[in-house]
């Protein structure tokens, strides 16, 4: 029996829109940005801010370097936010009513703090509701310091929730971060980003809405 539900933030309750991202960085000076930029995954000094190995401050540094000029924090927040297409009201409706079912919800999610500055205030959801306003926990990537797939991320989420892998549903459009759950035991959905994945996830919990 599903008691605990694992949500991805990007490309899951959030509409990602990587070209617009592309566009933004490309915008900054930053050249062979695809190469650069992941949907899932990032790399370099992407990933090193994703895993917390380097801070705002400093990923801001390296990038005015990369580029050949002197951005501001604004800047990069700017770049890092085309990701977000939308956060479909749908998606947030769906996870108030798991939560009142009775549902243990949580946030997995590799992210980053530019787009936390976003998502942990009041402007999240357009109503006055931060992103902690639907979940009972939130495991970031960069406050943890790894990302997915990495089974020590998931692991330390396991551990310190107290959650049984067998009784938890694990949402996420990553291939390889649905792999790496599977591993552990967890029932998933891997939706496509942007669609509509509440009838996979009632299939799932075997209830009707």
């Amino acid at each position: 029996m599903i008691k605990n539900i694992v949500f991805d933030l990007g490309g899951v309750i959030m509409t990602i829109d990587q070209q617009e991202a592309l566009r933004r960085f490309e915008a900054l000076g930053l050249k062979n940005t695809e190469r650069q930029l992941d949907s899932y995954t990032q790399s370099g000094i992407f990933g090193a801010v994703e895993e917390g190995k380097i801070t705002a401050e400093q990923f801001r540094q390296e990038l005015s370097n990369m580029v050949g000029r002197t951005l501001t924090l604004d800047d990069c927040q700017y770049a890092w936010l085309g990701y977000r297409k939308e956060v479909p009201q749908r998606n947030l409706e769906f996870i108030k009513l798991l939560r009142q079912k009775g549902y243990h919800l949580i946030l997995l999610s590799n992210t980053n703090p530019f787009m936390m500055d976003w998502a942990l205030n009041n402007d999240f959801d357009g109503h006055g509701n931060s992103l902690c306003s639907y979940f009972d926990s939130l495991y970031l990537s960069y406050r943890i310091g790894v990302m997915k797939p990495s089974q020590t991320f998931f692991e330390k989420m396991i551990q310190q929730e107290r959650i049984n892998p067998q009784e938890t549903l694990f949402v996420d459009d990553g291939p390889k971060n649905i792999e790496a759950g599977q591993l552990l035991g967890f029932t998933t959905v891997c939706p496509v980003n942007g669609s509509d994945w509440r009838a996979e996830v009632l299939a799932q919990l075997n209830i009707d809405k």
